[in-house]
């Protein structure tokens, strides 16, 4: 059972890492790896999972997913411009007429999702 509970928090561990560095590197989801995390320290070690839920990296992605897609004005601001920052790269380097078409269409979409489908509080 001591093992069960170690393996647990290791993996737990090892996702907040790898949420860290997605939220750094655009390609690397953030959430699903922050909402594993939690779940691992929730059968792991209650006193990891308090830690988890306190740190600012939980409070900053984790709990926008959780608390059923509602989010305030700055942080889905702080959302569209990284995201549209990110965007920017490929719109400029790439030479392929229908990848930039598709990268449109991409950030017209996410527009679209943030404005009528997530609720603002």
């Amino acid at each position: 059972m001591r093992l069960y509970r170690f393996l647990f928090v290791a993996v737990g561990i090892i996702c907040v890492g790898i949420g860290m560095i997605g939220v750094v590197l655009p390609v690397l989801p953030t959430t699903p790896f922050l909402i594993l995390a939690s779940v691992c320290f929730v059968k792991g070690s209650d006193k990891f999972n308090i830690w988890f839920k306190n740190t600012k990296l939980y409070k900053n992605y984790a709990e926008d997913f959780v608390n059923h897609r509602a989010m305030t004005i700055k942080r889905k601001t702080q959302i569209m411009a990284l995201s549209d920052f990110m965007l920017l790269f490929p719109l400029i380097r790439l030479d392929s007429f229908y990848m930039k078409g598709f990268i449109i269409v991409v950030a017209l979409l996410k527009y679209w999702y943030f404005t009528f489908r997530i609720k603002t509080i």
